[in-house]
């Protein structure tokens, strides 16, 4: 069962919830039923890699820091 991050585009609240088929997730704090879904590490698949920007230096593709902790 896949757990997904979402965002409330109504209230901006973040939650997690396990989706079951086509389910529509629901906003636990407002009920509104259209959030986004986040992109997490947790919700990639074992077959996807991620891809290296080229850069030397061990940077992430998102910018030019060699610590990826520093994106945002």
């Amino acid at each position: 069962m896949p757990i997904y991050e979402y965002t409330c585009r109504a209230c901006g609240h973040e939650f997690e919830v396990i989706i079951f088929g086509n389910d529509v997730p629901e906003c636990p704090a407002c009920g509104a039923k259209d959030p986004q879904k986040n992109m997490s590490s947790f919700g990639f698949s074992a077959g996807n890699k991620f891809k290296s920007s080229g850069k030397s230096g061990g940077s992430c593709a998102g910018c030019s820091s060699p610590n990826c902790s520093s994106c945002s």
